[in-house]
């Protein structure tokens, strides 16, 4: 039975955070009972996790080769490992992949975060059965002591919204091509038999429905993904950008993003790298590279609205809204973050979220490569914009954490010459032949002869000067010698703002 993930970048952690993958080079009924009902009660809403036999683990990574099972035990231990979780309180069955990896036999069992937690197990397997819950803390399977425990029993038949199913849907709502397109996209080898095995089987694998074969209903993560339209069900699954032309608001345009979550974040990201990003080129003297910096870096960019995309309720009504003016792009969604973030230390760099509000959503995007491991979306915002040499982003939120609203402040010198680049917009209202000095001097610098003569002038005309005077007044036209002004191998370029008026 195929998993709906690739399963090498599964092994090697790319898709899937280290914390939750356990390796076990062989076989152990109990400690392997302990861990799947640890990611059975998926404490922190990470989505569970997978445990791999066969593979030995060193310092956390996998050993490769794989140590392997011989081929004869794996029917076994899935005979047996049925047994045993009908042991756990309440039963609970993960799903198990038999896989052959560089000519050696593993077993693969995920556990996708339970519908029923919280769940208990044996404490050993012993005649004398005494119970205890267990979860995951860190990378290890612990008992869950004190206020784990009385937290994780607080959490009693709450199952995060995307993972639950929608009794308003059916599970014709779910598009085959949108799914085939996600599992080709991430190599997993379940598109081979999705033609060969029914819908309902393969949803059920790609942990996107659940119930009897008379009741199977899709979950909310599965509308969001693979229904072309999510805002039917959810009136809050959507993306809308407000570009506002000045600071006061009177004057803005809107575009409002719908489709499937995936959809949504791409044709989002290129509407504003074709729209909003510009990169700024400057020459400095004596230097042989140029100063590169964009007004907003792409990274920092993508990460918010990811964030955003992933952490806001869709049992909210409300969108998650860019706002972009002259000098920041601000990204909010609803609601606020969870525990232990606040509105006092959510600008404390050290501190970090371990609880997540949709467990589905977030492997998806991550077995997509849209966002990485969890607790690095604020690292990389930060990291990007310093690279850049942008200002420091703001995170905000309110007492009661009922939004989140990411500012993302303009470059400082990108904001300069946007400025300047409106005013001399106001201010000057180029002639025919100050767009021609503009257009040849961009090609190449050329002399004030050279100038008159490409405007058919036999020479250089009061006009002519007046035009090239006013250009250098507004810093569209430059020297080549600015330090002598009046050499005679003086010659003249179009400046990285004359450029940007005729484009």
């Amino acid at each position: 039975m195929s998993l709906p993930v690739n399963i090498k970048e599964l092994i090697n952690g790319r898709t899937v955070e280290w914390e939750r993958i356990e390796f076990k080079k062989g076989w152990n009924p109990e400690s392997v009972l302990h861990s799947i009902c640890a990611f059975a009660n998926d404490f922190n809403n990470w989505g569970g996790g997978y445990i791999i036999l066969g593979i030995e683990e060193k310092d956390g990574l996998p050993v490769l080769p794989p140590t392997g099972l011989e081929s004869g035990y794996i029917d076994r231990i899935q005979k047996e490992l049925h047994s045993l979780c009908n042991l756990l309180y309440p039963a609970y069955f993960p799903v198990v992949e038999p896989l052959y990896l560089q000519e050696r036999h593993i077993l693969i069992i995920w556990v996708p975060g339970g519908q029923n937690r919280p769940y208990k197990a044996p404490i050993s397997l012993g005649k004398k059965k005494e119970y205890a819950y267990y979860i995951r803390r860190f990378s290890k399977t612990v008992k869950a002591r004190g206020d784990d425990e009385k937290e994780l029993l607080s959490m009693t038949a709450s199952i995060p919204f995307d993972d639950r199913i929608n009794h308003n849907a059916s599970i014709n709502d779910l598009n085959l091509t949108l799914i085939k397109a996600h599992l080709k996209e991430l190599g997993s080898d379940l598109l081979l038999e999705a033609d060969t095995i029914s819908f309902a089987d393969l949803c059920r694998r790609m942990n996107i429905a659940e119930g009897p074969d008379e009741y199977l209903r899709p979950k909310n993560a599965g509308l969001l993904f693979f229904n072309d339209e999510p805002h039917r069900f959810f009136k809050g699954a959507q993306i809308d950008v407000v570009e506002f032309r000045d600071e006061v608001g009177d004057s803005f345009t809107e575009r409002i993003f719908t489709g499937p979550l995936r959809q949504q974040i791409v044709s989002v990201l290129a509407y504003l790298k074709n729209n909003i990003l510009a990169e700024t080129v400057r020459k400095v003297p004596d230097m042989a590279e140029a100063i590169r910096f964009f007004n907003y870096p792409y990274q920092a960019i993508e990460e918010s609205l990811v964030n955003a995309v992933y952490h806001k309720s869709y049992e909210i009504a409300e969108p998650v809204e860019i706002r972009i003016t002259p000098d920041r792009i601000e990204i909010l969604s609803y609601p606020g973050p969870l525990p232990p973030l606040n509105k006092d230390n959510l600008m404390d760099e050290s501190i970090s979220s371990r609880r997540y509000r949709n467990r589905i959503i977030g492997d998806f995007l991550k077995e997509l490569r849209l966002t990485e491991g969890r607790n690095t979306g604020f690292r990389k915002i930060r990291k990007a914009l310093r690279t850049n040499g942008s200002p420091e982003p703001v995170f905000k939120t309110d007492e009661e954490r009922s939004y989140f609203l990411t500012v993302l402040k303009i470059h400082p010198e990108a904001q300069v010459e946007a400025q300047v680049e409106a005013q001399v917009e106001t201010k000057i209202a180029l002639n025919e032949n100050q767009i021609m000095i503009l257009s040849e001097c961009a090609k190449k610098s050329l002399s004030k002869k050279e100038i008159a003569e490409m405007l058919g002038h036999s020479n250089v005309s009061g006009s002519i000067k007046r035009s090239m005077a006013e250009l250098i007044k507004h810093g569209l036209l430059d020297y080549t010698i600015p330090e002598k002004p009046r050499s005679r191998f003086q010659k003249y370029r179009t400046t990285s703002l004359g450029r940007k008026i005729i484009e």
